[in-house]
């Protein structure tokens, strides 16, 4: 079982299910032609996705567009159900900086069909997350800039505060449609300049200067 680590703590935390959203900045649902939603739009990631910084995302063989996606990670800290928004806040035990990989070719070949995104989002190594950061010990204002670089050079850079969906108003969302429970990550969508990495490659992600993430790819 996969666990997260708590940053400048010993406590680590077993992972359940990974919900993630797309489309929650306007400009980045801009740049892939699609409609602006009117609700969070979800998929799932399993948990055997998951690594940490350090370790190395695998590009899979049968994709020739595999896309980098830094996000806002937020980490359950208690079973919910039919949440209100006040319970919805309460229940961000922590947060980090993710990387949502995406075989964009893949995913564009799904949705001309009219299929699920399963095999562009789930295969092994598309879920990359930080050190979390209690949100005890820092309360999310939603000024703080989310970045990601690839080989030292910025490919995305944009405050939380762009998101269209934010973090309460996710889990409260989502939390209507399936139970959540401590241990379960929200990845809660990415910022426009998504674009192609290569074997090779170096990813940098970063949430201010609260926490950071890097994966080399394979």
């Amino acid at each position: 079982m996969k666990k997260v680590r708590i940053k400048n703590s010993g406590e680590e935390i077993p992972v359940g299910k990974i919900v993630c959203v797309g489309r929650n900045y306007a400009a980045h649902a801009a740049e892939l032609g699609n409609e602006i939603p009117a609700k969070p739009v979800l998929f799932l990631k399993p948990a055997s996705a998951l690594i940490f910084s350090g370790e190395n995302i695998i590009h899979p063989d049968f994709s020739q567009n595999m896309h980098h996606e830094a996000e806002l990670v937020l980490l359950v800290g208690r079973d919910l159900k039919n949440a209100g928004r006040a319970e919805a806040e309460k229940a961000i035990y922590g947060f980090g900086v993710g990387l949502d990989m995406t075989l964009r070719d893949i995913q564009d070949e799904l949705k001309k069909n009219g299929h699920p995104w399963t095999i562009a989002k789930c295969f092994d190594t598309s879920a990359a997350v930080s050190e979390l950061i209690l949100s005890d010990n820092h309360n999310l204002d939603m000024n703080e800039e989310l970045s990601l670089s690839v080989n030292g050079i910025t490919k995305q850079k944009e405050k939380l505060n762009m998101m269209l969906f934010p973090p309460a108003q996710l889990i409260e969302y989502i939390s209507s449609i399936m139970t959540l429970e401590r241990g379960d990550l929200i990845y809660t969508g990415t910022p426009a300049g998504v674009g192609r990495v290569s074997r090779g490659d170096k990813i940098t992600a970063q949430l201010g200067g609260l926490v950071s993430l890097e994966c080399g790819v394979i």
